[in-house]
């Protein structure tokens, strides 16, 4: 008889649940990470078990790895998409093991996609630099919101980055522990930069475009790390059987819950990838900079709503247009996307 079974993880243990095909269980436990017990515990099952469905939000690698290693058919849990019945009175990681056996047992579990093993330490190495770069941004702003606060002058970013200590003396109007928050500030933005700077070497050293995501160096805006980024985090335009569920995974669409007309509510706005959705923002402000069509849809959005809305705007025309480059295999243009 074929069996199915259930993974909840958590951080330090996971409930395993294994049924067969008329739902009766013939395995239940909470065990440790660690992956040998795992396997020992599956082994007796194994010629039985038809996949191994795995619930995790974080910390998946190792145990998804190391089933798939050991020859188990692995299932990554969509757990935005799985729904319990919302009447049940009592529920634990046992029932949510269980139903997720179920669900696969009858075809129905809704599923990740799991990330090739080889690319994902670039990718997670990307990752690391879109965060520094979060960080040095909020540096940046720090250092410019200490200066208006005590001069009353918007100082221009690449102005405010190359500040000399005599420039902080007089900033500070003469003021040691002013002058100290913009040196400490100042020393902060440049651990970024320099981390930032030998994330890009290193990557830039290791991996390589694939000829697959070349185009997107034809858009205005996207260099070469973030041209690496977007084909990290996507992996291939193939698991988007339409431009829109790609521009939904970057979130570029918004959510919202319609009937008769009006608006019943809203959806999971942060489904989809976060990365994705800062690389292709990050290009849009890269594009309205240097592409005079961009800018002037963006200053024309912008004029009836406001610059978030305006920049994710563009982002969504971009995040379309390089699906459409992607799977057709074509360059940029401009007068198609931003008409």
């Amino acid at each position: 008889m074929k069996l199915y079974a259930g993974d909840d993880l958590h951080s330090n243990n996971n409930m395993l649940v294994i049924i067969d095909e008329k739902d009766r269980v013939k395995f239940r436990g909470r065990l440790p990470n660690d992956l040998p017990l795992i396997l020992a515990q599956l082994a007796p099952y194994k010629k039985r078990i038809e996949a191994i469905a795995v619930e995790s939000t974080f910390n998946w690698y190792w145990l998804v790895d190391g089933l798939m290693e050991a020859g188990y058919n692995v299932k990554l849990v969509n757990t935005a998409a799985v729904k319990q019945y919302e009447g049940m009175k009592h529920k634990d990681d046992e029932d949510d093991a269980r139903h997720l056996a179920h669900l696969l047992r009858l075809g129905l579990l809704p599923t990740g996609y799991i990330y090739p093993k080889g690319e994902r330490a670039v990718r997670d190495l990307l990752r690391k630099r879109s965060h520094l770069v979060r960080g040095r941004t909020a540096q940046i702003l720090s250092l410019k919101n200490l200066i208006c606060r005590n001069t009353g002058r918007i100082m221009p970013q690449d102005d405010a980055r190359e500040l000399e200590d005599a420039d902080i003396l007089r900033l500070s109007s003469g003021d040691e522990f002013r002058a100290q928050a913009m040196r400490s500030t100042l020393a902060m933005l440049r651990i970024f930069d320099e981390q930032i700077r030998l994330l890009e070497r290193k990557v830039l050293a290791q991996a390589k475009l694939k000829p697959a995501f070349k185009k997107l160096l034809t858009v205005n805006g996207i260099g070469e790390i973030l041209a690496m980024t977007i084909m990290y985090e996507a992996g291939t335009t193939d698991r988007f059987a339409k431009v829109g569920r790609f521009a939904s995974y970057a979130r570029c669409v918004s959510s919202s819950h319609w009937s008769n007309g009006k608006k019943k509510g809203e959806g999971n706005r942060k489904n989809g990838n976060k990365y994705l959705a800062w690389a292709f923002v990050e290009a849009a402000h890269y594009a309205v900079r240097f592409n005079e069509r961009i800018r002037r849809f963006f200053q024309r959005k912008k004029a009836k709503t406001n610059g978030i809305v305006a920049i994710k705007a563009v982002a969504h025309k971009l995040a379309r247009a390089c699906y459409h480059m992607l799977k057709d295999q074509v360059p940029f243009e401009e007068a198609r996307a931003f008409a």
